[in-house]
């Protein structure tokens, strides 16, 4: 599998946004990663060292099927192939440093190893995208859950808002965003991301 970009979306869960003593604005916030930050369910994911804390993030990822630019709302989900969960690794203190001194955020966001991907899954239009489920949790502990529901920006709204500035390509992915319960991971835990929409998976932290 080769992903010809990987987006990111932040600052699109209210809870997430307040937990972080964030404002939330009239936009949400665009990145992107590298190839080499995928990591496959049921792998080893090495830790960065010595760049303090590493936080998880779950969320909903979207696969591209179609290509298009300028994409409507109402078309945006015909656009859609796979769905899957995704974690996005941040270096949190990196982050607010950077976020302080109004610099981009690829330095605490694409490194490698840093987004976590379970198996994409065909998406059928029976499936809402805004009624999923899903969790996280660190060594059995309960740390995120919410629905899609609770997007500030629908799925069709996030293809609309890249598809503006980017022709999107089969095999793109998003990673729509992650709601509140972000936390540090250390060597040794064993995160598992659960949908009962879309499946379960787990990776170990070395």
């Amino acid at each position: 599998m080769v992903a010809p970009r990987i987006f990111c979306i932040g600052r699109n869960y209210a809870d997430h946004i307040r937990e972080l003593g964030n404002t939330q604005q009239a936009d949400c916030v665009v990145f992107m990663k590298p190839y080499s930050s995928i990591v496959p369910a049921g792998q080893v994911v090495p830790l960065p060292r010595n760049r303090g804390a590493v936080h998880h993030e779950l969320e909903l990822v979207v696969e591209i099927g179609s290509p298009g630019a300028d994409i409507a709302v109402a078309d945006a989900p015909g656009h859609v192939r796979a769905i899957t969960l995704g974690i996005d690794l941040t270096l949190r203190e990196l982050q607010n440093r950077l976020r302080q001194a109004g610099s981009p955020w690829e330095l605490c966001k694409a490194f490698d190893h840093s987004a976590l991907l379970g198996k994409l899954v065909p998406w059928q239009a029976t499936t809402d995208l805004q009624k999923i489920d899903l969790q996280l949790s660190v060594n059995g502990e309960l740390r995120q859950q919410a629905s899609t529901a609770a997007m500030l920006f629908p799925v069709a709204r996030l293809v609309e808002i890249l598809s503006h500035s980017w022709r999107l390509l089969p095999g793109d992915l998003i990673y729509t965003g992650t709601p509140a319960g972000v936390g540090p991971v250390k060597p040794g835990d064993r995160l598992s991301a659960d949908s009962p929409q879309i499946g379960s998976f787990s990776w170990l932290f070395s």
